[in-house]
């Protein structure tokens, strides 16, 4: 499995340092060769130096992405912001998605704002023992076998729910995503779609090829939405 899944973390506290010019031109550079779940959705990545917000994290620097409002939007966003979260922990900076913070200030733009991730120096360890991650079993998220679940199972996920589910079939992988009550709904339910976009990022990180798509004659799965299927790495 990839290191970096492995040992990456959220990490929740910084040196409040800025990071240098040499530096931050190399996250717009990664900003720009990040690859998007749905080639066709328009979406923009800022960084920020400020954000407020319930449970907010203080940090020298911010993600702000935003997205045209389409469907997939916010699994894309979350695909394409874990591909920065492991590039943030691989250079040796930590980073933390921040499901209830937005701008200090709201730049003049097309696409309408999503979510942040915090980044920058961490203040104390940046990673993690496998053993020290908490996280339910793969039995509880998935059925059938295939290596990359342990990647997916390893993705960070809003208040740590991890409400997604995976059937591997075939060579191929069916995702879906927890059916929310009321409440919960109103409260998580575009959080949950980010999550799935995330752990679909680790299985994209270690898949030789990756193709998602949605398929007429997917299987249901009672309590859970289907959101979509990695086909199998041989077509």
């Amino acid at each position: 499995m990839n290191e970096i899944i492995r040992k990456r973390k959220s990490v929740r506290k910084y040196e409040m340092e800025k990071l240098d010019r040499s530096t931050l031109e190399k996250v717009r550079e990664e900003i720009d060769k990040v690859v998007p779940l749905y080639p066709d959705i328009k979406y923009s990545v800022e960084v920020a130096e400020k954000t407020k917000g319930l449970f907010n994290i203080t940090a020298p620097h911010y993600l702000v992405f935003g997205s045209e409002k389409k469907e997939g939007s916010l699994e894309n966003i979350g695909f394409i912001g874990q591909q920065l979260d492991l590039f943030f922990s691989e250079m040796g900076l930590g980073a933390c998605w921040l499901g209830a913070s937005k701008p200090e200030e709201i730049e003049d733009s097309s696409l309408p704002f999503v979510i942040c991730m915090a980044f920058g120096k961490p203040k104390g360890s940046l990673y993690r023992n496998v053993s020290e991650f908490k996280r339910k079993p793969l039995f509880q998220i998935s059925e059938g076998t295939d290596e990359r679940l342990e990647a997916a199972r390893l993705a960070p996920s809003g208040m740590n729910l991890q409400g997604w589910f995976f059937v591997a079939d075939e060579g191929g992988i069916h995702c879906y995503r927890k059916k929310l009550n009321p409440l919960m709904g109103f409260i998580y339910n575009e959080m949950g779609a980010i999550d799935l976009g995330i752990a679909l990022c680790h299985i994209y990180k270690e898949s030789d090829t990756f193709n998602f798509t949605k398929l007429v004659n997917a299987p249901s799965r009672k309590g859970y939405l289907y959101m979509g299927t990695v086909e199998c790495e041989n077509l």
